[in-house]
């Protein structure tokens, strides 16, 4: 499998793409759901509500695996796993780096999108939110435009079999 370069993959993960990440259930299924993320000093940033779902789960079983796939600007895939660190006021400040994931999704570096920014942060900061640093301990990142796929998968496809069968 063709492995992402570190500066490419540094480039993707500056990029506004949707991540999803997997947390456990009580019962030990993973639970998935689309996330906005920001990768700053070697670490994954997320912010959620105290009420959803996955951040209760996380406050529970902070294991956690993260997989961000994009096809454009650049075809790839990073997934990380890893345990995440709860943070929250008035032990710590959230805002700086919430901001920054709202800036990177909403204003997606456009000067002309800062009202809708401003907008967005004003209503994050009505909501009971907490701040989750997720620190990688296992990496794959693919750089999707080499690769060709398992050698047994082009054997099969060079036969001509429709997929499915």
């Amino acid at each position: 499998m063709p492995r992402m370069s570190d500066a490419l993959r540094e480039r993707f993960l500056r990029e506004p793409h949707v991540g999803v990440i997997a947390t456990l259930r009580r019962d030990g299924r993973p639970y998935t759901v689309p996330i906005w993320w920001l990768w700053r000093d070697g670490e994954f940033w997320l912010t959620g509500t105290t009420n959803r779902v996955w951040c209760r789960q996380l406050r529970r079983d902070p294991r956690a695996s993260l997989c961000i796939e994009a096809s454009a600007p650049h075809p790839g895939h990073v997934g990380v796993d890893g345990r995440v660190e709860v943070l929250e006021p008035p032990d710590f400040d959230i805002w700086p780096i919430s901001r920054l994931l709202a800036e990177k999704y909403v204003g997606r570096g456009d000067l002309a999108r800062a009202q809708a920014v401003e907008r967005f942060f004003a209503n994050m900061r009505t909501e009971p939110r907490i701040l989750l640093r997720l620190r990688p301990e296992v990496w794959r990142a693919i750089d999707m435009s080499v690769y060709r796929g398992k050698r047994a998968d082009r054997e099969f496809q060079a036969r001509g079999r429709p997929a499915g069968r």
